[in-house]
């Protein structure tokens, strides 16, 4: 049965949030033996939650120990308080785990990051001005092939805005299918072989770069994206949270309702439960499921250098500066293999990534050695981006 429910005006939506953050105020975790350091950062989570986001979890790892902070509720109905323990839709957070996929791939000598797209998919990239002899695995991963993102198609961004949303949350899309509305648009423009810092072609954020790299990972593999994920990641590192979830609309217990705008903007923009809806929408490119602990580790352990060999670590971190600031970030950031360098501030920096999805905002982000590690996330899909920035910076740029 659909999750969709009756809509409601923003308006009422942040009056209601406003009267349950004073009935449930915003905790952190007591038991971390220096919660007075992370005052800052959940300040940052109460201000999301004052400007209108349901809920909002986040949680810390340090020399420290953990700490959980929240505030805000989990659904607008029941209102309950948010918990760490929640699962949620990680969105594009996804892309780091698919990037790892293909690294250790390389590392097993599976495959190399300088293949052509032609050599792994052949007669798949087609389409007026698209040279896939031309383009790299290497390419997809930082976002400088110039392949069009599918999700900027507007004819495919309609069939989830406002009430279209229910007519198709359900729909299951086979990776071609994302891959044609994206091939239907000539490129960006035309990849420059060998893109390094200090020489790098142009860079556009592309979802269908990593639908690209997952289906080489089947292709590599002979199996299917989770079963890599599964195999490479996730059991390994014991991520008894994380899931891919293949077909599955739903999202196992416990999580938040999510909820969103769909697309749409105003002091009268309707509030939908969109909880349920097929992950093909995003397949390789956002589709995975997680918990902030989880997060935290993988990302912790990336970082550290525990996950991939010497080479295949320079090359996660042989970062591209970006053109513009599509996405989660600044101007100023580089982009990695499926991880982001942010500027912070003058003198702070951080790595990670962002994700969102409708009714799913996730950050994730850590220091260059893993030690320090923050992953958050929000229940609703609106809001001032800045309101996350300050929670980062009053983690990671305490000064």
């Amino acid at each position: 049965m659909s999750n969709f429910q009756s809509s409601r005006p923003l308006l009422v939506v942040l009056a209601v949030v406003g009267s349950l953050l004073a009935a449930f105020p915003a905790l952190a975790d007591s038991r971390h033996q220096n919660s007075r350091l992370h005052a800052k950062t959940q300040a940052a989570l109460n201000e999301i939650v004052e400007q209108g986001t349901p809920g909002v979890i986040a949680q810390v790892r340090d020399g420290h120990g953990v700490w959980n902070g929240r505030a805000g509720v989990g659904d607008l109905s029941v209102r309950h308080q948010r918990s760490t323990h929640e699962k949620f839709r990680i969105a594009s957070v996804t892309k780091t785990f698919t990037a790892t996929v293909l690294l250790k791939l390389e590392a097993k000598g599976r495959l190399s990051l300088d293949d052509s797209l032609e050599k792994w998919l052949p007669g798949v990239v087609r389409g007026t001005g698209y040279r896939p002899k031309a383009i790299t695995v290497r390419h997809l991963l930082n976002h400088t092939s110039g392949i069009f993102d599918y999700n900027m198609d507007k004819k495919f961004r309609a069939k989830y805005a406002g009430e279209e949303f229910d007519k198709n949350r359900y729909r299951s899309w086979a990776p071609t299918d994302l891959l044609d509305i994206a091939l239907a648009h000539p490129p960006n423009f035309q990849p420059e072989q060998g893109s390094r810092p200090g020489r790098p072609g142009k860079w556009d954020y592309s979802d269908t770069n990593y639908i690209l790299a997952g289906m080489i990972i089947e292709r590599v593999t002979g199996g299917t994206y989770k079963e890599a994920v599964e195999c490479l990641i996730i059991k390994p590192l014991a991520l008894h949270g994380t899931r891919v979830p293949g077909t599955s609309p739903a999202i196992p217990s416990p999580h938040a309702t999510h909820y969103s705008t769909l697309f749409q903007d105003g002091p009268n923009a309707k509030v939908y439960d969109v909880t349920e809806f097929s992950p093909t929408v995003a397949f390789s490119a956002g589709e995975i499921l997680s918990t902030v602990g989880d997060v935290n580790t993988f990302l912790s352990k990336l970082l550290g250098g525990e996950l991939l060999p010497a080479v295949q670590q320079r090359e996660l971190l042989d970062a591209v500066p970006v053109d513009g600031d599509k996405g989660h970030g600044g101007p100023q950031d580089l982009y990695g293999l499926g991880i982001r360098h942010f500027k912070l501030t003058e003198d702070c920096w951080a790595w990670g990534h962002g994700g969102l999805v409708p009714g799913s905002a996730t950050r994730t982000m850590a220091s260059a050695d893993g030690r320090h590690v923050l992953t958050m996330n929000r229940n609703g899909d609106w809001g001032e981006q800045k309101l996350e920035d300050a929670a980062v910076e009053a983690e990671f740029c305490p000064d």
